[in-house]
């Protein structure tokens, strides 16, 4: 089953600050008319030392951005470039955040604590470097629905609101203001290293390969990988591994990230920086979290092709490190890696044993097979179909010869599943808003984490960076 994430005492590490020079530009906090802590991951704070601190000093350093002891002495706002939907810009960076600390969990696994909304930046450009609170709302619930459904994703840490009136031309206006602060496993996307292409620092790149490698430990390439002990070589192996994985999650959680460029794919796999994300209505190939995407390049279906097109650009960035012919070995990897996690998370949601790929496949066919001819919310049906049971016609065939987990929670009797379509999240973020009420909020959240004890563990490939395993 799954546990709550190990308590660790606080262990500060700030091990980017050899690289900061070059990586990043030291920031100040704005100055907030207002702090008034909204929310407060107590479950992961335990993981990084940090529960014991009173709500005071929590917004001390969460709202007001004080140091914590022994680390940063300042944020750093990162710099990257980026190819937003397939056009490259090198105007960009961390615009309204930045990294705020770095620490150690209790597997000695280096974890930052980044910003949202606290203010301008080197590269804010025009805009205000501002959250809204309905944003701040929104990635609550987003990364608490993946987490619970197997996603290795950021973990919203804390929501702080400031006291400020935004305008924002997609949401009514004025609007309340935050803060939020994320834990995750690194900050080091994609973009990163296509800058340092395009800026043509090569000693820099291989420094952040290193860094990486470090820090972001994960397996060897297989023996037949050409070059396979190239440091850039090793690393492009384990982040397609990685984002084979993360899109195939996904996909299995019905789940639309709506922004895929290249500055939001993050080195250690994970899915952060939840903006227009959706959650499917229904099983819909075409269905478009964010209203920009005229063309629907970043459709629901297309998200793994999204995946690997960036994958691509990261080995155009490590191409100075190495030759071509190893990196393309890697990236030829992509297709087999992520058929084979589907289906094994695709099981694993359905909670049934995996029985070998032809099968598996088959089996994932019919569902979704049966999910488009039906209608079907994809929650609704992974609930309904837990075990392999209430299955008919097609459905039924393909799961003959399948044994169900063993499965205890109460939650699987439950008449509805838990789900986080827009209607609920618009529901929750009414009461909020219209009357201050965030008891529909806290009410979700532990609903949403009961949903996740009874799914259990995720399978995850060998040597996957975790911080959602004890």
């Amino acid at each position: 089953m799954r546990f709550d994430p190990q308590p660790a005492s606080y262990r500060p590490d700030p091990a980017i600050l050899p690289l900061a020079p070059w990586l990043g530009d030291p920031v100040e906090a704005a100055t907030f008319p207002r702090h008034d802590l909204r929310f407060r991951n107590d479950r992961w704070a335990r993981a990084v030392g940090l529960a014991e601190l009173s709500d005071a000093a929590w917004v001390d350093h969460f709202g007001r951005f004080a140091p914590l002891s022994d680390n940063l002495p300042q944020p750093l706002a990162l710099r990257y470039h980026g190819h937003q939907f397939r056009v490259y810009n090198p105007e960009i960076g961390d615009g309204r955040g930045f990294l705020f600390a770095q620490l150690r969990d209790g597997d000695d696994r280096l974890l930052d604590l980044g910003t949202k909304g606290s203010g301008r930046t080197p590269w804010s450009r025009t805009a205000d470097g501002r959250l809204t609170l309905k944003g701040a709302v929104r990635e609550i619930l987003a990364t608490e629905m993946l987490e619970a459904l197997g996603v290795y994703t950021s973990k919203t840490f804390s929501v702080v609101e400031t006291g400020e009136e935004l305008v924002r031309g997609d949401e009514p206006s004025p609007t309340r203001s935050a803060v939020m602060t994320r834990l995750s496993h690194g900050h080091i996307r994609i973009g990163t290293f296509q800058r340092l292409l395009v800026l043509e620092e090569r000693d820099h790149t291989q420094r952040l390969v290193d860094y990486c490698l470090e820090h972001f430990p994960g397996p060897t390439p297989p023996e037949d990988a050409p070059d396979r002990d190239n440091p850039a070589v090793r690393l492009l192996h384990q982040v397609v591994e990685r984002l084979a994985d993360l899109a195939a999650s996904w996909m299995v959680a019905g789940f639309v990230h709506g922004v895929l460029n290249t500055d939001n794919m993050n080195i250690s796999g994970e899915s952060f920086d939840y903006g227009p994300w959706r959650f499917l209505p229904k099983w819909e190939p075409g269905f478009t979290a964010a209203y920009f995407d005229q063309q629907g390049l970043y459709a629901f279906a297309r998200q793994p092709e999204a995946v690997q097109w960036n994958l691509g650009q990261l080995a155009i960035a490590l191409r100075p490190l190495c030759d071509a012919k190893p990196l393309v070995a890697a990236l030829d990897r992509f297709g087999p890696l992520y058929t084979a996690a589907l289906a094994k998370r695709w099981c694993w949601r359905l909670g049934v044993a995996p029985r070998g790929e032809d099968a598996d496949a088959r089996l994932v066919s019919a569902c979704e097979r049966a999910m488009r001819e039906d209608g079907s919310q994809p929650d609704a049906f992974f609930h309904r179909h837990r075990g392999g049971r209430n299955a008919n016609d097609e459905l039924a065939e393909a799961l003959q010869g399948y044994a169900a987990v063993e499965d205890e929670a109460e939650y699987w009797s439950d008449d509805r599943p838990e789900t986080m379509v827009i209607e609920e999240v618009e529901r929750i973020w009414a009461a909020i808003d219209r009357h201050d009420d965030w008891t529909a909020l806290t009410g979700k959240i532990a609903a949403i984490r009961r949903m996740g004890a009874a799914h259990g563990e995720p399978p995850v490939p060998v040597g996957h960076i975790r911080r959602d395993r004890t």
